[in-house]
């Protein structure tokens, strides 16, 4: 009788090799099982409300409640009707043009429909337009899909604002889209309409497609306004994104939205593609879906956290009052979102590295930090941390990453030959 032979490896995506989650990579699992062996952990590394003691609103909670008989089966692929109507009505108000039910899908969160977008989009080789530092994802996405990221540059010393001129200058032949991230994840840097402006004149040259996310469109600081950029393009096809995750403090859901706006006759063919995408998982999660017309048309529910005195506010002014008495950190104040950017002063950290530095942290401090290269950038100088811890635990977390780079700077540097 013959023996059967052993199967081979099984091989995984190729692309997956050029994909990077550092959010929930290898240093959270080494965070998680030093919590296994009994270590209190303080996880600055992800946007998550709802760990920090944060709670959906409760007329939201309510009226997810009051639908669970009718949640029962699937809905329509693009998503409730009464949830489609609220978010045209909203992108309506803002001024984007075209965008009715018919143009709404919703999701399981942004992260599917940032997915699915790129999926319907892309040809093998077009490139994406993408910002550096960017929301990971968004990198994923369009590798996994064939494309190429072509990253145009927000540094700090810009205040992370991108140079119009220089986006340009990236453009090819075979260049499909503009992705903005605006308020923006990692910086929060929150873009003024003359920038955007300047964007939608590049996508309407170049005929380009916007891809806008906007989740964190409510959550702004010190008087920052935030400015959508749908209806700022008129006739460029853009899609725009947003969910219940951050404004509503929602994240487990999993509700986004993606509405199309621009010239009616530019948006007939990824319409179709998406309604055939959006067909083949059936539908979005149910249930969080009745709660998006009490979100869009109910109280304003996060004003209170980011305004002075509110735990957000308070959270950021704690940050940014460090970084401005610390020895070693420098930081542009973020405007919006849920995120700080800081970076090490170079004349103290001449051979910084940023992973080295984040499991040291982790190791020393029992604090999860994400380091700055994990947005795709090159510089290693960078890491984010969330705003969503209470005030006074992000000042004591903040003074272990003090201690932490006092240590590392006196380490003697080991000089190679």
């Amino acid at each position: 009788m013959s023996v059967p032979l052993p199967h081979p490896p099984l091989r995984a995506n190729p692309r997956l090799a050029h994909v990077r989650y550092d959010i929930r990579g290898e240093l959270s699992r080494r965070a998680r099982e030093l919590e296994a062996a009994g270590r209190d952990i303080v996880h600055l590394n992800i946007g998550n409300p709802g760990r920090f003691g944060f709670a959906a609103p409760e007329h939201l909670r309510q009226a997810v409640a009051a639908h669970v008989a009718d949640s029962e089966a699937y809905c329509p692929q693009q998503g409730l009707m009464s949830a489609r109507e609220a978010v045209a009505a909203r992108e309506t108000a803002r001024g984007a043009r075209n965008v009715s039910t018919a143009n709404v899908f919703i999701g399981n969160g942004v992260s599917e429909l940032i997915d699915m977008s790129l999926r319907a989009l892309l040809d093998a080789g077009d490139e994406v337009l993408l910002p550096s530092p960017d929301y990971p994802l968004w990198s994923a996405a369009v590798t996994l899909n064939g494309g190429k990221a072509l990253y145009y540059a927000c540094p700090a010393a810009r205040r992370h604002f991108p140079d119009p001129d220089e986006i340009e200058a990236l453009i090819t032949p075979r260049t499909r889209a503009l992705v903005v991230i605006n308020p923006n994840n990692p910086t929060g840097a929150v873009y003024p309409r003359e920038l955007l402006a300047a964007l939608v004149k590049i996508a309407e040259r170049h005929r380009l497609i916007l891809l806008s996310d906007e989740i964190y469109d409510e959550i702004l600081y010190d008087g920052a306004r935030f400015e959508p950029l749908a209806p700022l393009g008129d006739e460029v096809p853009t899609l725009t994104f947003g969910g219940l995750s951050k404004v509503h403090r929602a994240c487990g859901w999993r509700v986004g939205w993606v509405s199309l706006s621009g010239a009616r006759e530019s948006l007939t063919e990824i319409h179709h593609a998406l309604d055939l995408l959006a067909s083949l998982r059936l539908c979005a999660n149910v249930p969080g879906q009745w709660a998006v017309e009490p979100a869009l048309a109910g109280p304003d529910t996060i004003s209170t956290l980011t305004a002075p005195g509110g735990r957000l506010h308070e959270a950021r002014r704690a940050l940014v009052e460090h970084c401005a008495q610390s020895e070693f950190l420098e930081i542009v104040a973020p405007q919006g979102a849920l995120y700080a950017f800081p970076s090490v002063r170079s004349a103290a950290f001449p051979d910084f590295d940023d992973h080295t530095f984040a499991l040291e942290l982790l190791e020393t401090e029992s604090v999860l930090i994400v380091p700055g290269r994990g947005f795709n950038i090159a510089e290693p100088n960078h890491f984010r941390v969330t705003l969503l811890p209470p005030p006074l635990l992000l000042r004591e977390v903040l003074v272990r990453i003090e201690r932490c780079l006092a240590r590392v700077s006196a380490t003697p540097r080991r000089h190679v030959a």
